[in-house]
């Protein structure tokens, strides 16, 4: 159990949390949620202990580990398999330990706990971890310094799942992740068996994998049951309970004041006067939250062009001579609102280039409308911002020759007020930044606007705002997103990139993130009997390898079983006054044969899995 009672902390001055309690239970799973810098990431780290609390105390049960994802994997020669596997320290230290150990009582204690935390099994659970982040059974066996930071911070998400500390922190971890990834997590975390606290702005994942929502706001934290949506109903609702309180008050306050203001200098009502005055005085007021201020986007309006504005025949795609897509035969209007599915390396990111005059077609042909124009937006985009400029400085480089007032204006009409507009964008958080790059993205007024994960570090109320934009616009979109909320509510048509490919998604997304989820299930056949499921190649050689790992300890332990052997052979150790000299012999030699069953059971348990896996 987590407790958190009447903590405080301050940040140069700055009180972020006073007084703030809760108590969520072992084996909960949680959503931490609040505007940005109500201090969902500070809470993190007290927690961690890594910050110091000014007033107020933490608790969690003596022993338990917490874990979250806080820097990425370093781009070393380790595999990703192997870097997943050693995050499970105790398993590392054991099986380290095992190969030097010689104490026959220090060997069968250290089998046991192998056997007690399923250790034999590691590999094959590292592999489905890293499968369900993106990773092939290939890529696995490469080393981290083969791929980039984002990569590497999915190796860093696989390797905190696989080692299952008793509390999970994790911090916006679909930021890094795609659509196929996310639905992935989302999956996992339902079964995860330990206490999860996610700070996410994904509504589907907050509905569907937390049992209950952590609110902060107004330096308070409040638990709330239920997924994202119940606690936004019974926010709601207590919005509206508090409005009609502060209404019936305002009015009783106004009916004491008109007493006291028309009686107040007659000595026969003084009295009463005096004591409404009083009354007044100790009427506590009732503060409706205030609303903070709604976030907007608002992007330029495009005239309209002749349909189709983009068309491509019997057109192939890719880089240097690999081709990645063929076979393409697409059309956009501008009035399309298309979704890309396809996991991760199928190529979506290939078509979107191809889309907006990034790439040439290697075969066919692509027709666009001749006053066309194109807004790309893709998180490179925000991170390639510079740092030392303001967004002011931004806008002006893109429109020379524009009065300021104006260019204020448009930043005001994507989020980015007077105190941001003036602000270095180094200093700027994640949020503003990818707003700053929608407004370059959309400055234009393209005709056919391409979003590639528009909302990370976006926060709810933002991407209900880009719903809302997106869904005014007049010009054609083509999403790249991992949030399911944006892509059900502004996705019309959907697009399934998949084996060098596009073609027409015909289901919904209901249907496309079952058929990820392997939910899909075929026409009931009552009297037909489900077909073995057959083991894929990683887990045949996570098999094959537990194999040889038994062989090995057993041949290990046989080996020390020999030495005591002899050693009681010596006919000199049977002599008069050897008698205890014997029994400790004996007693060796017991349990050296104890932990060498143990281990040849352990053996042939593994060969059974693997003679079932390989049929």
């Amino acid at each position: 159990m987590l407790k958190i009672r009447n903590i405080g902390y301050s940040v140069e001055g700055r009180s972020l949390l006073e007084d703030a309690s809760a108590t969520i239970p072992t084996g909960h799973k949680v959503g931490v949620v609040g505007r940005n810098g109500t201090g969902k990431t500070t809470l993190f780290r007290l927690i961690r202990g890594e910050l110091t609390l000014d007033t107020g105390t933490i608790e969690l049960p003596r022993g338990a580990r917490i874990g979250g994802v806080s820097q990425e994997v370093p781009g070393n020669e380790v595999s990703l398999i192997d870097t997943v596997l050693a995050a499970d320290t105790e398993r590392a230290d054991l099986l380290a330990e095992a190969e030097t150990a010689q104490d026959p009582n220090r060997i069968a204690d250290i089998q046991t706990r192998l056997s007690d935390i399923d250790a034999w099994s590691a590999e094959a659970r590292a592999a489905s971890i890293l499968r369900g982040l993106g990773f092939t059974p290939d890529e696995q066996l490469m080393p981290c310094s083969a791929f980039s930071g984002g990569w590497r911070m999915r190796v860093a998400l696989a390797a905190v799942l696989f080692s299952e500390p008793d509390l999970l922190l994790l911090d916006e971890p679909t930021n890094y992740l795609d659509l196929e990834g996310a639905l992935w997590l989302e999956s996992y975390l339902t079964r995860y068996p330990h206490t999860v606290l996610i700070v996410s702005h994904d509504r589907e994942l907050l509905n569907r994998s937390v049992g209950a929502i952590l609110h902060l706001n107004d330096r308070k934290i409040t638990l709330y049951s239920g997924g994202y949506d119940s606690f936004a109903r019974q926010r709601r609702e207590q919005a509206a309970l508090l409005a009609s309180a502060a209404a019936k008050q305002d009015a009783k306050r106004q009916h004491l004041q008109a007493f006291v203001d028309r009686f107040k200098a007659k000595a026969s009502k003084a009295k009463q006067a005096q004591s409404r005055v009083k009354m007044l005085e100790k009427m506590e007021t009732i503060r409706v939250p205030e609303d903070a201020a709604r976030t907007v986007f608002t992007f330029p309006k495009p005239e309209e062009l002749s349909p189709p504005i983009v068309a491509v025949e019997n057109g192939s795609v890719g880089y240097g001579e690999v081709t990645v897509l063929s076979g393409l035969n697409l059309r956009i209007d501008q009035d399309d609102r298309i979704a890309l599915l396809g996991r991760n390396g199928e190529g979506k990111s290939t078509l979107a280039k191809m889309l907006c005059g990034k790439l040439d077609l290697f075969t066919g042909r692509i027709t666009q409308s001749s006053k066309l124009r194109i807004g790309f937006f893709a998180q490179h985009q925000v991170e390639e911002l510079r740092v030392d400029e303001t967004p002011l400085q931004h806008i002006i480089r893109e429109r020379p020759g524009e009065q300021q007032s104006k260019l204020r204006a448009r930043l005001a009409g994507f989020g980015l007020m007077a105190a941001q507009v003036e602000t270095e964008v180094g200093r700027l958080s994640g949020g503003q930044k990818a707003r700053l790059s929608l407004l370059l993205a959309t400055l234009d007024a393209p005709h056919l606007l391409i979003l590639d994960e528009p909302t990370n570090h976006l926060d709810i109320e933002s991407r209900e705002a880009l719903v809302e934009a997106l869904t005014a616009y007049s010009g054609a979109v083509i999403l790249v997103s991992h949030d399911m909320h944006l892509l059900s509510l502004v996705a019309e048509r959907l697009w399934l990139v998949k084996d060098g490919r596009v073609a027409p998604y015909d289901e919904d997304l209901a249907a496309y993130r079952r058929m990820l989820l392997g939910q899909d299930k075929p026409a009931d056949k009552e009297k037909s009997k489900p077909k073995p499921k057959k083991a894929t190649r990683d887990e045949i050689t996570a098999l094959r390898s537990e194999v040889r790992k038994g062989e090995a300890r057993v041949a290990k332990i046989s080996e020390m079983r020999d030495k005591l052997a002899t050693k009681l052979a010596d006919p000199a150790l049977y002599e008069d006054g050897r008698a205890g000299e014997l029994e400790t012999w004996n007693k060796k030699y017991a349990e050296v044969m104890d932990g060498l069953h143990r281990a040849e059971a352990l053996w042939m348990a593994a060969l059974e899995k693997l003679e079932a896996a390989e049929g």
